[in-house]
C-alpha cells in the first residue's frame, strides 16, 4: 500500500506563531498552511489539542483544536482534517460526538477523529481538570470511544458506564461519513490502548524508533487476531518532525530560529528526520516496511510559505 501523508499546521503550541503579533494574522498563517498542504496534494491537515505552549507555558497564542477544525473546514475544500490527538478529558465524549458530527458536515465528510487518554499533567491542572491515574484515564477512554460510536450511529443513543452515561441522546446533524468519521486512537500501551484500537478504532498512532514500532504493530496484530478484526484494514500512523534541508547554512538558520523561539536545544531539533530529502525518505521507508502506512509531519519551519509544499514535492514521492 502506498503510504499517505498529512501535515500539522502551525498552531502556536510549539511557539511557531511567536513572530506574528496580530491574532487574526496568526490564524491566517494557519489557514495558509492548510491550503498549501491541500494544493501540494497531501491527504490531510492536522492540529494538536493543547491549551498552552511547550516546552514551557508562555503567554503566547495556542489556538484551540476544535474551533480551528471548524474554521479550516470552511477554508479548505478537499483535504482531510484531523487532530493528533483530541484529549478525552478536555470534553465529555457526548459533546465531542456533537462537535465532530457538525465539523464533518461543515467539511462535507473530510474529518478524521483522533483521540487519546491525555498525558500533559501540568496543562490538566492549569485549566482545572482532574488528572486521574493512568489506568483510570484509559478506562475513561475506553468508555468514551463507545459513546462516540453510539452517538454517531444511533437515533437516540444510550450508554451506561462508570464514567459516562447517555439516556436517549439525539445527535443531529449526523456525520456525513457513514457509518461515522474514521476514529483513530493514539498511544502505544500494549495491554490497553492497542487493545482498544483493535476493538473499536479505524486506525492508530504510534511513536518510537523502528524496533519499537515493529513490536507495537506485532502486538496490535495479535489483538486484532484475538478479536476477529482485520489488521490490514486499520490505518497505522506515526508523527514525525522532518527538517528538510539542502545545505548546512539552511539547517543552521532554521535550527537557530527555532531555538530562539522555543528554547529547545540544537540536539533535540536535529532529530532523525533532519537532512536532505533522500535521507529523510530512506528513514521513512524503513517504517513503511514495518507496516506504517500514514505519516503526519510537523515541520519546525512550517509557518514559512513553501515549507510544506517542499516536503510534499521533495520527500513524499521518494517514499511511496
Amino acid at each position: 500500500m502506498t503510504p499517505k501523508f498529512g501535515a500539522f499546521v502551525p498552531q502556536g503550541w510549539k511557539l511557531d506563531l511567536v513572530g506574528i503579533a496580530d491574532p487574526a494574522a496568526q490564524y491566517e498563517a494557519m489557514s495558509r498552511a492548510a491550503r498549501e498542504a491541500e494544493r501540494a496534494g497531501l491527504d490531510s491537515a492536522w492540529v494538536y489539542d493543547h491549551f498552552h505552549t511547550v516546552p514551557t507555558a508562555e503567554a503566547e497564542a495556542t489556538f484551540e483544536a476544535w474551533t480551528t477544525m471548524a474554521a479550516l473546514a470552511r477554508d479548505t475544500s478537499t483535504i482531510r482534517l484531523g487532530q493528533m490527538c483530541t484529549c478525552n478529558s478536555y470534553r465529555r465524549p457526548s459533546l465531542l460526538a456533537k462537535m465532530s458530527s457538525c465539523v464533518d458536515a461543515m467539511s462535507n465528510g473530510r474529518l478524521i477523529v483522533g483521540i487519546g487518554a491525555g498525558w500533559y499533567q501540568e496543562e490538566f491542572e492549569a485549566y482545572g481538570y482532574e488528572f486521574p491515574e493512568t489506568p483510570t484515564r484509559l478506562r475513561m477512554l475506553g468508555e468514551a470511544v463507545q459513546v462516540l460510536k453510539a452517538m454517531w450511529t444511533q437515533d437516540r443513543a444510550g450508554f451506561q458506564g462508570t464514567y459516562y452515561r447517555l439516556e436517549g441522546a439525539i445527535n443531529r446533524p449526523r456525520p456525513v461519513q457513514q457509518p461515522h468519521p474514521p476514529l483513530w486512537i493514539a498511544g502505544g500501551g500494549e495491554k490497553v490502548t492497542l487493545h482498544l484500537v483493535a476493538r473499536y478504532a479505524d486506525g492508530c498512532n504510534l511513536g518510537g524508533d523502528p524496533a519499537t514500532v515493529r513490536r507495537k504493530l506485532e502486538v496490535l496484530k495479535r489483538h486484532c487476531d484475538e478479536l476477529g478484526r482485520d489488521y490490514d484494514r486499520l490505518t497505522k500512523s506515526t508523527c514525525l518532525e522532518p527538517l528538510i534541508v539542502g545545505n548546512g547554512a539552511e539547517v543552521k538558520r532554521v535550527v537557530a530560529d527555532t531555538m530562539r523561539r522555543t528554547g529547545e536545544t540544537e540536539a533535540s531539533l536535529r532529530g532523525p528526520y533532519t537532512g536532505p530529502p533522500e535521507v529523510v525518505a530512506a528513514r521513512l521507508r524503513e517504517l513503511v516496511e514495518l507496516g506504517i502506512d500514514y505519516f503526519i509531519a510537523y515541520l519546525p519551519n512550517g509557518v514559512e510559505e513553501g515549507a510544506i509544499e517542499r516536503f510534499a514535492r521533495e520527500v513524499v514521492p521518494l517514499v511511496g
